[in-house]
């Protein structure tokens, strides 16, 4: 057993350190399990293993609520021995993903900020049971300090039944400090949040737990599961580029600041590279108020660029999470992590004035995005946290290449397969071909917008074929569809493999 006394700071605790397997056998049939990690960064590792692995004997199922996605050792693991009968708030395991579009998994897709909460009141189905949290120290008081990702682990700490706590010695000590742990209270007794600025600290650099709290200690030494960005190629520059235009003549309108305002961007390598083409851009002294710090944030630190970014979850590739713990004295003076219902706050990013940055699978002539489902009907990750931010941005972009599968299917239909973001909540569209602000248009001069500037030129006279036709067909709408047709499109693929007319 890996020794972790010395990171066990209360003496008392060193009594309650045990194996993964002796933790594991606490966990029933039926309970709610309830994890730290957002993206595969910051979750438990070693207790999940030794979970599946009586799973595969004892075959029993559990329901598991985390902050977002996680690691193989968790959501794979899991899945793989269909030890999940619900899953929630949002995945990207592709054995989890294949089990929810089986329908062997129960899956409830939510808005990020909303989890916390929900949990709180009991809207999942009964309370938290058990609360399995990575650290990479415990306090002397028996606080918790957490690792490269904070999530929902605080609120499931405070309202979990017992509390594991997996003590990761591959995590690197000087992460304490990184953290700001702040749990609103719940209405009728909530508190507006003290928070005006992007670097402001607002509570502990622990999860508060105590002592009695803590069940089981853990040691682990697995590393989170990484995983590698794609490069950056042409339609990635080529969409920053729009980008960097676009906010140059928003400031020379007078609509914003020279270091711009506190950006937001989603998780992936499209929204990363996005970010990481700021570091080449003029402007200087940003601040970052989102969910994910991927590799793009610290090409913005080393550049001079990034003044601080406030975060959930650090979300590095494999060589961006050596980059990090290389330079880990200087980033931690501008990296810090919170509470996703403080990181995801509705509230705050309205306050403060945020630039939503996220992606689509796919959006539609009027503005409508589905950034979660395939062909309508398969999920592919969820919804994550860009609707916490999309609606209530100062300004919201929305990101996808024009084209996908070779160009057999355009990202720009005449009506998304599935609705995650309406019309109303998105100011901006931007592909490799260019730039569609459709704020203030109608619905009608959106789609001429979105075709004009951003679809590919493959699928511009379908898109405005149909468009017109469908304008004629009713007489002039306000939204014009030929319902019968408008889905046509995805019919099309599925039947032939292309959406093109052949």
């Amino acid at each position: 057993m890996i020794n972790i006394k010395d990171r066990v700071r209360n003496k008392e605790l060193h009594a309650k350190i045990v194996s993964a397997e002796e933790a594991a056998a606490s966990i029933k049939d039926g309970m709610n399990i309830a994890t730290s990690g957002f993206t595969p960064a910051g979750y438990p590792k070693a207790v999940p293993l030794a979970l599946a692995k009586r799973m595969e004997q004892e075959k029993f199922k559990v329901n598991l609520w985390t902050g977002a996605s996680v690691g193989k050792e968790l959501d794979g693991a899991l899945a793989e021995v269909k030890g999940i009968a619900k899953r929630l708030p949002y995945q990207t395991n592709n054995a989890m993903r294949t089990a929810i579009n089986n329908g062997e998994i129960q899956y409830t897709d939510l808005h990020l900020s909303h989890v916390a909460q929900m949990s709180r009141y009991g809207f999942f189905g009964g309370k938290v049971d058990v609360a399995i949290v990575e650290a990479c120290a415990i306090t002397e008081e028996g606080h918790i300090i957490p690792t490269t990702s904070v999530g929902n682990a605080a609120s499931f700490v405070q309202s979990a039944d017992f509390v594991i706590v997996e003590v990761n010695t591959s995590q690197p000590l000087e992460l304490e400090g990184m953290h700001d742990i702040y749990v609103p209270l719940d209405p009728p007794h909530r508190q507006p949040i003290p928070l005006v600025k992007v670097d402001d600290r607002i509570g502990t650099p622990y999860i508060p737990c105590g002592v009695d709290r803590i069940a089981y200690i853990v040691p682990c030494d697995i590393k989170d599961d990484a995983r590698p960005l794609a490069a950056i190629d042409d339609d990635a520059r080529a969409m920053t580029g729009h980008l960097i235009d676009f906010l140059k003549q928003e400031i020379k309108a007078g609509r914003m600041p020279k270091n711009l305002l506190p950006l937001q961007s989603g998780v992936g390598s499209v929204a990363n590279a996005v970010v990481a083409g700021l570091a080449n851009s003029d402007f200087e002294d940003l601040t970052v108020y989102t969910e994910v710090i991927q590799d793009g944030m610290f090409d913005l630190i080393d550049a001079g660029k990034l003044t601080f970014a406030s975060g959930t979850s650090i979300t590095a590739s494999p060589d961006g999470l050596k980059r990090l713990y290389a330079n880990i004295s200087e980033y931690r003076k501008r990296i810090l992590l919170r509470p996703q219902e403080i990181a995801n706050s509705p509230e705050i990013a309205r306050r403060i004035g945020v630039i939503a940055m996220n992606t689509a699978i796919e959006f539609d002539l009027y503005g409508h995005v589905n950034s979660s489902h395939i062909m309508g009907t398969k999920m592919m990750n969820g919804i994550g946290g860009s609707g916490d931010f999309s609606r209530n941005a100062y300004l919201t972009i929305f990101f996808s290449s024009s084209v996908a599968k070779k160009g057999d299917i355009s990202s720009i239909v005449p009506m998304c397969s599935h609705f995650d973001h309406t019309e109303h909540d998105i100011d901006v569209f931007i592909t490799e071909r260019g730039v569609a602000d459709v704020r203030g248009l109608s619905p009608k001069e959106r789609a001429r917008v979105i075709i004009n500037n951003c679809a590919h030129p493959d699928y511009q006279p379908m898109l405005l074929d149909y468009f017109e036709r469908a304008v004629k067909a009713t007489g002039y709408a306000h939204t014009p569809h030929i319902i019968s047709e408008a889905l046509s499109w995805h019919t099309r693929f599925l039947e032939t493999g292309s959406m093109k007319i052949k």
